[in-house]
């Protein structure tokens, strides 16, 4: 009976990874197609549960709401983000309560806890994402928020697992807490990107490896990464003038660069150390997500920001990040 509980929660949350990979790329999708105000009010749309489509309806939304007229393409992409989004949580809600309720038989509590606090600030984070007006550091932390509910449950799931590397591999495990300090890089490198988005600064820098020519002179950091802004009516489309969307994009860059080269070298030496095929994959797993995540970032910029090439570039992000989880988490606690 205690492994068959295990055994439930441990599919949920499979489910729950799945749907909050599902929830991500909506949230992409959203913030990309400039959706993020498609409903200017939070939890409905214009006062209505669903987005208002008769004439009667938009008649009623926009006199509600005359500065926001309805864009019902923009709308539904935000309403189908919010009901994805919500049902997540309410699996949460059944991990978290199942948890407990198996308390004491090998079911970890304090992490699905934790996940569910995780998505109730989430959760007030996408409200203050309208109220705020897409205020910068709401939908970068929304962002962060996303991908955090994303990792906490996989770490969930890899906790849940009772595998065993076989063999073990003690060459390698020490190089678990050199994969702590990559986790740290790539939340920062992400957190860089949530920023870059938000300000509007994907677009400012159109020349590879860093920037265009005289891109030096631009760098400014008095404003560039304040996390309080000027009072607006509206952040939509940004509100720091060029040379700080210049710094902004150039220090994404420069992280991007530092990611990989030091991804680069964790990957290669725990593959060249390692003697077990498990640390040998996972290594080369890293290499392949790492070289698919690079090439996406020179491809938005080679071909101006495509739809479907930003949108990937945030979900093999994740992938990323879910794929240096795997291999320290196996460092240290499976070898």
């Amino acid at each position: 009976m205690q492994h068959q509980n295990t055994k439930n929660i441990r599919r949920l949350v499979l489910f729950s990874i799945l749907l909050a990979v599902i929830v991500v790329t909506l949230g992409a999708y959203t913030r990309l197609t400039h959706a993020g105000l498609g409903c200017p009010d939070w939890p409905g749309c214009y006062g209505f549960l669903d987005v208002p489509e008769s004439s009667e309806q938009i008649s009623t939304a926009e006199k509600a709401f005359p500065d926001r007229p309805v864009e019902p393409e923009k709308a539904w992409n935000e309403m189908i983000h919010r009901y994805f989004a919500g049902a997540l949580g309410l699996f949460i809600l059944a991990i978290a309560v199942l948890s407990i309720k198996n308390r004491g038989q090998n079911t970890p509590v304090f992490l699905p806890t934790l996940i569910l606090c995780v998505v109730v600030f989430q959760a007030a984070l996408g409200m203050w994402t309208v109220t705020l007006m897409l205020m910068p550091v709401v939908v970068m932390g929304h962002l962060l928020g996303g991908f955090t509910t994303l990792c906490l449950l996989f770490l969930l799931y890899l906790r849940l697992n009772p595998y065993r590397v076989p063999g073990g591999d003690a060459a390698v495990r020490r190089y678990a807490r050199y994969g702590g300090i990559g986790i740290v890089i790539l939340t920062l490198q992400i957190a860089l990107g949530g920023w870059t988005s938000s300000n509007y600064a994907a677009l400012v820098c159109v020349e590879l490896p860093i920037c265009q020519a005289g891109w030096q002179d631009e760098l400014t950091f008095e404003k560039s990464f304040h996390p309080i802004p000027p009072e607006k009516d509206s952040y939509e489309f940004g509100h720091l003038h060029h040379a700080e969307r210049v710094t902004i994009h150039v220090m994404h860059r420069i992280g991007a660069i530092i990611t990989t080269l030091y991804l680069l070298w964790l990957a290669c030496t725990i593959f060249a150390k390692a003697h077990t095929r498990f640390f040998k994959n996972s290594a080369l797993g890293l290499v392949a997500v790492l070289a698919a995540q690079v090439a996406l970032g020179i491809s938005n910029i080679w071909f101006s920001l495509p739809l479907s090439v930003a949108v990937s570039h945030n979900i093999v992000a994740a992938c990323l990040m879910l794929m240096l989880i795997l291999l320290t988490y196996s460092l240290k606690r499976k070898a």
